[in-house]
């Protein structure tokens, strides 16, 4: 191992050390998080201007901070199964879900969805203000490669009606959902953990004592799975340390400069839409800076990580810290991972569709196109379950739909991480905020809970 390379995993460990002690004085969770962050934004850039982005040292560096870094998220994603079976399951038998199932899910998918069409018109807004065209972007031989992968992909794809997609999420083998082979494996889950909550409840009217003993075993199971989330949780700053270490260190800033228009463009949206987020629920009667102060550690991890489905148990154990009860909670992060992306399937498939209007000789400012566009994003929304989730299964549903040229997706591959980093963080929040406002409409939010200032993870984390 190169001398370097031994050096920057030293600095690491050492900066791990000043995380731990700042958690052994009982500093709180969110500036242990806070802390990571900053370290890791300061640290990643001193290794790539010591370094370069494509050095052989930084390379094998990043190898070993993956250990705590991509390490990390695995942990998390291994737990995603288990707390959303468990946890819904749980509600059925604690009586939280029997008597409006049926309209706390409906309310869920509603707002996701309908939320992912306004993310779809701020992401169009923010492309035609800030004039995108895709013609303003160099193509290299990176881009090149990219759109080459993103027509494949798009030809290998088979379209599928609503109908269809709607038969993809359900659970035809509940034990190889539990793998996550497929796209939908999560809300199949959801789906099979529901059909047994409304079978335990018939089985509590007919024979009360296997209910009774049926219902031990799950609370058990929960109380497991749960101390298995706080552990894994624990290491949130020691991930995020790492992830933005990484992240920082190994970008390509040259292009980011370059496509530095595309990538202010973005972040407006994204920012736009998190205050509509803000307004939504100022709207439903409750304090939006509680709201803020509560979500901010997991937005922090979901944007280091870039992962939705990582952020899930954090995104849950928030929600809870807000008052939303524990089923609604499990639905919405459940649902949001893949259905009403608002950041991943509402903005960005949106914006790219604006750029790319005019190679193809479309007017992007024609009402019609516009309209067509915002409806075709909001039903593709929904459809990305079906076809595997993510802003690229996104852009290629959506592009297609509007016959444009797939292949200009990829000239955006150099400032893809920077970007996503934000796209994750708010279909997060949307997935929190979708959750809260049915909490509230059902007039089943613990309004008590959510005013309570010392009723956060951090008491527990």
């Amino acid at each position: 191992m190169a001398f370097f390379v031994i050096i920057n995993i030293l600095v690491m460990l050492g900066l791990m050390a000043l995380l731990y002690m700042m958690q052994k004085k009982h500093v709180s969770f969110s500036k242990r998080v806070f802390t990571a962050l900053g370290l890791g934004i300061v640290f990643g850039f001193a290794l790539h201007f010591i370094y370069g982005s494509s050095s052989e040292t930084l390379t094998q560096t990043s190898d070993w901070y993956n250990i705590a870094g991509s390490g990390y998220v695995k942990f998390l994603q291994m737990v995603v199964m288990p707390l959303v079976f468990i946890s819904i399951l749980g509600a059925f038998t604690k009586l939280k879900l029997t008597n409006n199932i049926g309209k706390i899910s409906g309310l869920i998918i509603g707002i996701l969805i309908a939320t992912t069409a306004v993310a779809a018109a701020v992401g169009i807004a923010s492309a035609l203000s800030f004039d995108l065209k895709a013609v303003h972007v160099d193509q290299g031989s990176a881009e090149t490669s990219r759109g080459a992968e993103l027509e494949q992909k798009s030809q290998a794809m088979e379209a599928k009606t609503l109908p269809q997609q709607i038969v993809e999420l359900l659970p035809g083998n509940p034990f190889l959902d539990f793998t996550g082979a497929r796209p939908t494996s999560t809300i199949a889950v959801v789906i099979f953990a529901a059909i047994l909550g409304m079978a335990y409840l018939g089985v509590k009217k007919k024979q009360p004592e296997q209910a009774e003993l049926f219902k031990k075993m799950v609370d058990a199971v929960y109380a497991i799975v749960m101390r298995v989330v706080t552990l894994i949780l624990r290491l949130t700053p020691y991930g995020v340390l790492a992830i933005m270490t990484n992240t920082i260190a190994t970008s390509d800033l040259d292009s980011i400069v370059k496509l530095g228009k595309f990538v202010l463009a973005s972040y407006v949206a994204l920012i736009v839409m998190f205050i509509i987020h803000l307004l939504l629920i100022t709207i439903s009667g409750l304090n939006p800076v509680t709201y803020l102060k509560k979500a901010l550690p997991v937005l922090i991890f979901a944007f280091t990580s870039r992962s939705s489905a990582g952020a899930l148990p954090l995104n849950i154990k928030t929600q809870r810290s807000l008052g939303v009860p524990e089923g609604i909670a499990n639905f919405a992060g459940s649902f949001g991972l893949s259905i009403g992306q608002n950041g991943c399937a509402g903005i960005y498939p949106a914006m790219l569709a604006i750029m790319i209007a005019p190679t193809i000789g479309q007017n992007p400012l024609d009402p019609s196109f516009l309209i067509t566009v915002i409806a075709v994003v909001a039903i593709s929304s929904f459809g990305v379950a079906g076809v595997g989730g993510g802003a690229t299964f996104a852009a290629l549903l959506v592009l297609s739909a509007l016959n444009m040229p797939v292949a200009l997706a990829g000239l955006l591959i150099s400032v893809e991480p920077l970007i996503d980093m934000g796209r994750t963080a708010l279909n997060v929040s949307g997935s929190m905020t979708s959750g809260l406002v049915t909490s509230k409409v059902t007039k089943e939010l613990e309004t008590d809970t959510y005013h309570d200032r010392t009723n956060i993870i951090e008491a527990e984390i």
